[in-house]
């Protein structure tokens, strides 16, 4: 004969019933139900490629739908990061954020269309990587303070030479602006939309300064196409481990990096959020996603939904004192 229910016993299991049949966690159980998206802001070919399409591969396979990875370049990335704002939060369209799109940006543009900590859901940080001052080979320079005193002679305090960035209001423009402010030197920004077409035309000779990533100087710094004179880490990289940093070099307050993330719309439900999290992060551990990250430059990251967050918080406050330091004027 079987035995009674409890009262209270039959409450707790009606609850678990009424949980288990929730909106929010049927919609995870069926997830994903079709391809999921990941939008990249920037033109293809950069050191994010690596990471977005990696993780996509072997997430995707765990996952049972593909991932696809798009590349919505476009205003300093913001065509992307405003397509994942209002796409449906069903954790089918995702955002490669840059660390400059969650903490930079706030600080750059005054018109800007979101909110990076009250628009997202956080996910899980990809990867970390440093920045390296590049210089054409032809600038008679072989450290920062010969570069500096060199840039003295081109015009009023260096105001005849331009420096290439990969994108107003990312890392790149910013780590120049610090050194203009730390040297006493007014260089001119040029900002590209994106590293690729940036690069090119350092390579090519239009542009004799530029702060590309570490991955992306890589084999330009090994061929002797590009001359790098600092990295802006606090400590030297080990992709470069005879290139000393600003900090070395006398420039103590020129410490800057960059990260990619993955985040979803802020009203995505908790349990879809939870499984991309779980698979992102798993991915990212694999033997094979940290060999090639590290080949292409970045450092793998992981780590919880939680830590992101506090990092894209953190990050906030940081760029906001460099940015205010600079005495750069918000943009509309």
């Amino acid at each position: 004969m079987p035995r009674p229910v409890r009262p209270g016993r039959r409450s707790a299991l009606l609850g678990a019933a009424a949980a288990a049949l929730s909106p929010a966690v049927v919609r995870a159980q069926s997830f994903p139900s079709r391809p999921i998206r990941v939008l990249i802001g920037f033109p293809a070919g950069g050191t994010q490629d690596v990471l977005a399409r990696g993780v996509a591969e072997i997430a995707g396979r765990a996952l049972g739908q593909p991932i696809v990875v798009e590349h919505r370049p476009g205003a300093a990335g913001r065509i992307a990061v405003e397509t994942v704002r209002n796409a449906p939060p069903d954790g089918h369209v995702l955002l490669l954020a840059t660390g400059a799109m969650m903490s930079l940006y706030p600080h750059v543009y005054a018109g800007l269309k979101y909110d990076p900590v009250r628009d997202f859901a956080p996910i899980v940080n990809g990867a970390s990587f440093e920045l390296a001052f590049n210089v054409a080979p032809s600038v008679p320079a072989s450290d920062v303070r010969s570069f500096v005193a060199w840039a003295r002679t081109q015009g009023e305090a260096g105001s005849r030479l331009n420096f290439a960035s990969y994108g107003l209001g990312t890392p790149s423009h910013f780590v120049g602006e610090m050194l203009n402010q730390a040297a006493g030197l007014r260089m001119v920004h040029v900002p590209y939309p994106g590293s690729p077409p940036a690069r090119q035309d350092f390579l090519g000779g239009q542009v004799p300064i530029y702060f590309d990533t570490v991955g992306g100087t890589l084999p330009h710094a090994h061929s002797g196409r590009a001359k790098v004179l600092a990295t802006s880490a606090a400590k030297r990289s080990p992709f470069l481990p005879d290139v000393p940093t600003f900090v070395e070099q006398g420039f103590a307050d020129i410490v800057a990096g960059a990260w990619f993330s993955f985040v979803a719309p802020a009203a995505t439900p908790r349990p879809v959020v939870e499984r991309l999290e779980t698979e992102f992060a798993k991915a990212l551990a694999t033997r094979e996603m940290r060999q090639r990250l590290l080949v292409a430059g970045m450092y793998p990251i992981g780590g919880t939904a939680a830590e992101l967050s506090r990092t894209i918080e953190s990050d906030l406050q940081r760029w906001g004192r460099v940015v205010r330091a600079s005495g750069f004027k918000a943009l509309d």
